[in-house]
């Protein structure tokens, strides 16, 4: 039940302290000079002027990189594919050395007194480029003859990689099969365009030859530790510290070539250095999304059951590769690729491209999203084409309860679920039973309706351990928790305050969550993957635990009574059967007393859970005029034990508008000739406003998760992993004749009329 977000009167009266609102005393401003071309041979760079100019401090290039030490800025996640060959990481500098390889790639940076005088002063320096042929489509980068971005990557492949089934056993399944579905789908690549964009403020402390980056992040030690690496520093020598970070989605957990030389250009001017991206920066410096070409085969036997699943993809890394790009166009993407249908033999296999544009990474959802979409569009093909009901298709090759715990010919194992259920309640929830009357109404009003249906399971928790560490202050009677992982949004100080007050008996204004330093010390990773509330609320739990096992000790030779008669029960220690009862905080007082506290450092293991549901999409559009309007949209999901309703239904409705926006509207588009970006601002890339939104509903039919003590599978990523494909589907619904088989996202207006057209 919930009671309200902690969090959201200093937010919502702006005392919010986001990385803007925090200026150090005597901090300068950076500025980048960046790349104005796709793929270019840097000819000459003459920053002397710049140098010059008033209230200039410093002027940083590729030289002053080598100087400080910095090493190579990406650093990803080890990846091997096929016949064990490793993933090609090439040299990211911090700026730009001998070429260029993407639009915006930062090639100086300008430190002055004000922001203006750091402008003016970019404008001064002298760039010269030779233009190089450039690509940026991963199927043209792999084709022969396409521009080599990397020598060391022959054809521009970073990787090519397999899971599950060889595809020669697959192959004479889908030969032998009565039915084969193919299907091709294309993911466009997306900008994830958080409120708030990148920023940071380098300091240097002389004294200690330590730095501390005040950043936004998804977890200050992960940033710290992909920082350190790409400088060439001891972690133990850098700091991270985030405050309010508003939004994510992914693209503020690694660290980026900014970082690394706004820590180089705190230790030239021995003064803190601030810098801000602008929203047109951000388009051409934050990682980007998707982008991705898939192609599926599935086969069927004569009674509609799935016998066999071939998908074959090919994904566009960017220039780069980021930390986790690679990882989730591979095992993230593979692991969810049967979704909650059973599936004999699955074969996958994706090839990574290298083109000239902005790297891709995590954006909510991170490979999930891309396959549920494959699954879901290909299972109603497989219906359109063999005249069977779409619903009955799914039911028909559901995985059922009583087969769990189920692995999968991915290597996933599936501990709890119950789909069909899930199925039942979403439709029932959408009255899909009076969606013919409404559509008959539409009719009548010269509109089309359609439902779209999309079932998705998906993984959550990733990286699978976590800590806590939880603090009992006697002389304040509160409780002190330390998480590493970090709210960007999600309401962490009131889930984790609430969880601990509930199991230690206390008020939830007495627990205060302290998350967003790197010093902190804990071991785990960073609020990605769905992963936060499982893990770091399984370490909370399991620190609870160890304060009361702790306190019930002293407890015990307070009371004078054996420690197995001690119980503990609203916030106290008692003599079981008896009125003899001490408090928890009466209990750490003694306990300092004596020079020990009942403090606890806690970690839990947990291995990824796999949250699912079904989402129903109902939409309207005008055959006139190609324009589409969401009208409904029902969120049945299972997270497994939720810790809070309204906080959840959130996340899904966050997630959902995301897969909305995606599904109707958002693209990054790039000029294919010279590789110039065609949607570098919020003119030009469209994302969902509140009118191009429905009224979510939203219910949960949780199945308690059986691999971690609280039974949450997370819920984070589970809107944007169902809509698209809902949406989708809905559209091919209400288009005629099966013209929307084939559509492609966006589902734009002009799009929609073609079809609409034949």
């Amino acid at each position: 039940m919930s009671h309200g977000r902690v969090e959201d009167a200093r937010l919502l009266t702006g005392r919010g302290r986001f990385v803007a609102d925090a200026p150090l005393p005597g901090q300068l401003h950076a500025v980048f000079l960046r790349a104005p071309h796709a793929h270019a041979r840097l000819v000459r760079l003459d920053t002397e002027a710049a140098r010059r100019a008033p209230g200039v401090r410093a002027v940083l290039t590729a030289a002053e990189m080598r100087a400080f030490g910095a090493g190579n800025v990406s650093q990803p996640l080890p990846l091997a594919g096929r016949e064990g060959r490793p993933l090609v990481v090439p040299h990211r500098p911090a700026l730009a050395e001998e070429r260029v390889l993407h639009v915006g790639q930062p090639v100086a940076l300008v430190v002055a007194e004000s922001l203006p005088a750091a402008l003016d002063a970019a404008e001064l320096i002298e760039a010269e480029y030779e233009a190089l042929p450039a690509v940026t489509d991963a199927r043209a980068a792999l084709a022969p003859g396409a521009p080599l971005l990397w020598p060391e990557a022959p054809g521009n492949l970073a990787l090519d990689w397999a899971a599950g089934d060889p595809e020669q056993a697959v192959a004479p399944l889908l030969l032998d099969a009565a039915h084969v579905v193919r299907l091709s789908l294309v993911q466009q690549r997306l900008a994830g365009v958080p409120l708030e964009p990148r920023g940071a403020t380098a300091e240097w402390h002389p004294m200690s030859d330590r730095f501390t980056l005040h950043a936004p992040s998804q977890g200050a030690a992960m940033l710290r530790d992909g920082l350190a690496a790409a400088s060439g520093l001891p972690p133990e020598r850098l700091r991270v510290l985030t405050g309010d970070v508003g939004g994510a989605f992914g693209l503020k957990t690694p660290a980026y070539p900014e970082y690394v030389a706004l820590l180089a250009a705190a230790r030239l001017t021995g003064r803190p250095v601030h810098w801000m991206a602008t929203r047109s920066e951000a388009f051409l410096s934050d990682n980007q999304a998707r982008d991705g070409w898939e192609e599926a085969a599935l086969g069927l036997d004569a009674e509609g059951r799935f016998v066999a699943l071939r998908v074959i993809a090919v994904v566009n890394l960017g220039a780069f590769v980021s930390s986790h790009g690679a990882l989730i166009a591979t095992a993230n993407f593979a692991r969810c690729i049967g979704s909650l249908y059973r599936i004999p033999r699955i074969s996958a296999g994706v090839r990574l491209a290298f083109t000239n544009t902005v790297p891709t990474g995590p954006y909510r959802g991170a490979g999930r999203p891309e396959a549920n979409y494959l699954m879901e569009r290909l299972v109603e093909a497989a219906a359109r084409e063999l005249r069977l009901d779409p619903l009955a298709l799914r039911r028909r090759n559901m995985i059922a309860p009583e087969a769990m715990p189920y692995r999968t010919p991915v290597g996933a194992t599936y501990d709890s679920g119950d789909f069909a259920a899930v199925l039942d309640g979403a439709l029932l929830a959408a009255d899909a039973a009076a969606f013919p009357a409404r559509r008959a109404e539409a009719v009548a009003r010269g509109r089309r309706r359609g439902l779209g249906v999309s079932c998705f399971l998906e993984h959550s928790g990733a990286i699978p351990f976590e800590s806590s560490a939880l603090a009992v202050e006697p002389e304040t009677e509160r409780c002190v928790l330390r998480l590493g992982v970090q709210s960007t949004g999600q309401g962490h100080e009131t889930v984790f305050a609430r969880l601990v007050a509930e199991r230690l008996g206390i008020d939830p204004s007495q627990v205060v969550l302290r998350q967003g330093d790197s010093d902190f010390g804990l071991r785990g990773a960073a609020s990605v993957a769905s992963r936060s509330t499982a893990l770091a609320g399984s370490a909370a739990l399991r620190g609870t635990e160890a304060v009361i096992a702790t306190g019930r000790a002293l407890a015990a030779t307070l009371l004078e009574s054996a420690e197995a008669d001690i119980a503990f029960r609203d916030g106290a220690f008692e003599v079981a059967g008896t009125d003899r009862r001490i408090g928890l905080f009466a209990v750490a007082r003694e306990a300092a007393r004596r020079g020990d506290t009942l403090d606890a450092v806690a970690t839990a293991e947990v291995p990824d859970s796999f949250p699912n549901g079904c989402h129903v999409a109902e939409v309207e559009l005008d055959p006139e005029t190609g324009q589409v309007e969401v009208v409904g949209y029902t969120a049945v999901d299972d997270c497994g034990t939720v810790l809070d309703h309204a906080l959840a239904d959130a996340q899904v409705m966050g997630g959902a508008a995301q897969g909305i926006g995606q599904a109707l509207m958002e693209r990054v588009v790039h000029d294919p000739a010279s590789g110039q970006p065609l949607s570098g601002s919020l003119m030009d890339y469209a994302l969902p406003r509140a009118a191009d939104l429905p009224a979510f509903r939203c219910a949960m039919h949780p199945v308690p998760c059986r691999t971690n003590p609280l039974g949450a599978k997370g819920v984070g990523e589970a809107g944007t992993t169902a809509a698209i494909a809902a949406v989708m589907n809905a559209i091919a619904d209400a288009l005629p004749d099966g013209r929307g088989a084939a559509l492609q996202m966006p589902a734009t207006a002009e799009a929609i009329w073609r079809a609409c057209r034949g």
